[in-house]
C-alpha cells in the first residue's frame, strides 16, 4: 500500500451564505465507514434545524472504493453529494468526511447554483485543511528475550514503527506496526542484532 495525505487535524469548518442559504461545510478526519457515519449523524444532531445535511465521504484510501458514499439529503439528484464527492476525490485525500448544513434562506438556487454551493464549501474547506501524510502499516509479532527489548524497541522506532502491545511470559511477545517500505531494513537490523535469533512473523 502506497502512502497518501489525510487530514492532519479532527475538523476543518468554513461557512458562507449564498443567496440567504446559510452553509456549513465541516470536513472531518474519519477512520473507515462506521466512523464516517457516526461523525454525519452527530453533525446532524448539532444542526436539527437545518433543512438538508448533504454529506459525502473517502473513508479509507483514496484508491479503495469500497469507501466511498454520497447523499443529497432532499436536495435534487446529483446536486450535492456527487459534487462534494468529487472534490474529495480530486484533492486525493484520504480518511475523509465532508458534511455541508444548509439553512434554507427562501430563495432557490437551481441545480447549477447548488451544484457550486456544495462542491464549492467542499473545495473552500480543502483550501484551509492542513494535510499530513499516512504512511500505512502492517502487523507483525516478535518473540524476543527480556534482555533484548530494549535494543528491540529502539530498532522498530528507527524504522518509524509502533510497538502495538508487549505481552510478557517466559519471553516478551511485541505486537508490531510496521511500514512496509521499511520491512526489509528492519529485519535485517533485528538479525544482525540477535545473530539471526529474531524474526518478524506477519500477523
Amino acid at each position: 500500500m502506497l502512502s497518501y495525505p489525510i487530514p492532519a487535524h479532527a475538523q476543518t469548518v468554513v461557512e458562507e451564505t449564498i443567496k440567504k442559504s446559510r452553509f456549513i461545510t465541516y470536513l472531518v478526519h474519519t477512520v473507515g465507514t462506521d466512523e464516517a457515519k457516526r461523525i454525519i449523524q452527530d453533525i446532524r444532531q448539532q444542526h436539527p434545524a437545518a433543512r438538508h445535511h448533504c454529506w459525502a465521504y473517502v473513508a479509507g484510501a483514496p484508491n479503495d472504493s469500497q469507501q466511498l458514499g454520497f447523499s443529497d439529503d432532499g436536495e435534487p439528484s446529483g446536486t450535492a453529494g456527487k459534487p462534494m464527492l468529487a472534490q474529495l476525490m480530486g484533492s486525493g485525500l484520504g480518511e475523509v468526511t465532508a458534511i455541508v448544513v444548509r439553512y434554507y434562506g427562501g430563495v432557490m438556487l437551481g441545480t447549477g447554483g447548488l451544484v457550486k454551493a456544495y462542491g464549492g464549501g467542499v473545495q473552500l474547506a480543502l483550501k484551509h485543511l492542513e494535510r499530513q501524510l499516512k504512511i500505512p502499516k502492517q502487523t507483525y509479532r516478535l518473540d524476543c528475550q527480556y534482555a533484548q527489548l530494549a535494543e528491540v524497541e529502539r530498532i522498530i522506532q528507527r524504522f518509524q514503527g509502533d510497538i502495538i502491545d508487549t505481552q510478557f511470559t517466559e519471553q516478551v511477545r511485541v505486537l508490531i506496526a510496521l511500514p512496509e517500505s521499511f520491512l526489509a531494513e528492519c529485519h535485517d537490523a533485528l538479525t544482525h542484532f540477535s545473530r539471526g535469533e529474531l524474526l518478524l512473523q506477519q500477523q
